[in-house]
């Protein structure tokens, strides 16, 4: 009887997860607000409901009654969370913030199909992560001398990087942590801060080269760190963003074929960047060494098919790191293919609204900063899904909001919170009256 209600509820998650898909690009493609208030609404039922139905079966196949209990826990941060920001930011997009919501469920979930402890310490970091994210929106609409700091974010973000290369210790090749947090992760956010504030000024030939030096500088500590991953995207970021600002292909062309270049030399210089690229040309022929986790991110995604093996029914556990760079594997062979492809649409939805938003800001500053925190956002999550199926080498970068990891969610968050402030602001009346100026009206006879 209980395999049988496994068995069910695959298919009752799976049907959820594709109608909560649906909703997401339902919502972009319309214009009525009360379509949308509905949409939304549904999509905050399915949730729940997913959420019920997933830690029900955990409980039946455990008796463990600590499922009920932190499905109850859950349940009552998401109420509140959503509730806080109902009644307070009111303008926030809740699109955005139902589909952090169901990447969190999501990871959730799967941690707690994993490891229940794991899923409780990942839930204590949301929750205070949250708290302190709650406080970002407002600061972003009182705080108008962020745009001013470009050097106090160049300077934090290199010092801080430089302190890992030389304090911290190796961890699976590379050097990530000092003193338990991951700074790469948080100097995410003040690069992207630093990028914006530099653009948002007259672009000329000064300007491009400080960027282009400050970038150099966080990509190449991150790569003597050995942490590529991250190097990668802080790169992209730093090109794609010079590339909308400045309008020039050339530098768009010039930039990658330099990463090309750079991508030799690493290959070249270290001995695991030469092993991971091995695994990932040929993972069988170093299956008991540095193929075992691709190899076994395959199977595993290989053995879900398109519908999966029901919750708690396949080995994700055989999967080396699975709660942090291989949960997507997890998913695939759990929840299934058709499952794990709904999940890659919500985070292009995620992706797509945040592009969004920064194309309807007024403020050059907050529309670069938008946009560049998307880039991040994206790329990490093609990063991840690309390595755990053998699309690209494996980087190490978490999924966002899924993956277990305590300094991944708290940036993630506020990146969110930020982006949020900024759709806050999106009407507020001096930016309309910059932009009249921007564009040169007479704003007094406007008015």
């Amino acid at each position: 009887m209980i395999n049988l209600i496994v068995e069910f509820s695959k298919y009752i998650l799976l049907t959820l997860m594709i109608v909560y898909t649906f909703y997401c690009y339902y919502f972009l493609c319309r214009n009525s607000e009360r379509i949308k208030k509905n949409a939304l609404k549904r999509q905050l039922m399915i949730i729940f409901i997913m959420d019920f139905v997933a830690f029900f079966v955990l409980y039946i196949k455990s008796l463990n009654y600590m499922y009920i209990v932190f499905y109850i826990e859950l349940m009552v941060f998401f109420i509140i969370w959503y509730s806080i920001y109902k009644n307070v930011y009111k303008r926030a997009s809740f699109l955005l913030l139902n589909n952090t919501c169901m990447l969190l469920s999501v990871g959730f979930i799967m941690l707690s199909r994993l490891d229940l402890a794991t899923a409780n310490r990942q839930l204590m970091i949301v929750v205070g992560s949250s708290l302190i994210c709650l406080v970002i929106p407002p600061i972003m609409k009182r705080i108008s001398f962020l745009r001013r700091l470009s050097f106090l974010y160049a300077i934090l973000g290199v010092g801080l990087l430089l302190a890992v290369l030389v304090f911290a210790k190796m961890s699976f090749g590379a050097k990530l942590s000092l003193l338990g947090i991951q700074p790469s992760e948080l100097i995410k956010i003040t690069f992207v801060f630093f990028m914006a504030s530099v653009l948002s000024r007259p672009l000329n030939k000064r300007r491009i080269i400080f960027i282009t030096i400050v970038a150099f500088l966080h990509v190449g500590v991150l790569v003597l760190s050995k942490d590529l991953g991250s190097a990668a995207i802080f790169f992209v970021t730093y090109l794609l963003l010079l590339y909308v600002v400045s309008k020039n292909f050339l530098y768009l062309l010039g930039g990658f074929s330099l990463g090309a270049g750079g991508s030799v030399i690493a290959y070249k210089l270290f001995a695991h960047v030469r092993q991971r690229v091995i695994a990932w040309k040929d993972p069988l022929s170093v299956y008991k060494d540095n193929g075992y986790q691709i190899v076994q991110s395959l199977f595993a995604i290989g053995t879900g098919g398109w519908f999966g093996m029901g919750l708690t029914q396949g080995s994700p556990e055989k999967i080396p790191v699975v709660k942090n760079d291989f949960i997507f594997s997890a998913i695939c062979e759990e929840m299934g293919a058709i499952f794990a492809i709904c999940l890659i649409l919500v985070c292009v939805s995620f992706f797509l609204m945040i592009i969004n938003i920064a194309r309807i800001l007024n403020q050059d500053f907050y529309r670069y900063l938008a946009l560049g925190l998307g880039i991040e956002y994206g790329f990490q999550v093609f990063l991840t899904i690309g390595g755990v199926t053998k699309f690209i080498p494996m980087t190490g970068v978490t999924l966002p909001l899924v993956a277990y990891g305590g300094t991944s969610i708290l940036s993630t968050l506020i990146m969110v919170s930020v982006i949020q402030g900024m759709y806050i602001l999106r009407a507020n009346p001096s930016d309309e009256l910059e932009r009249r100026k921007r564009l040169g009206r007479n704003i007094y006879e406007e008015v």
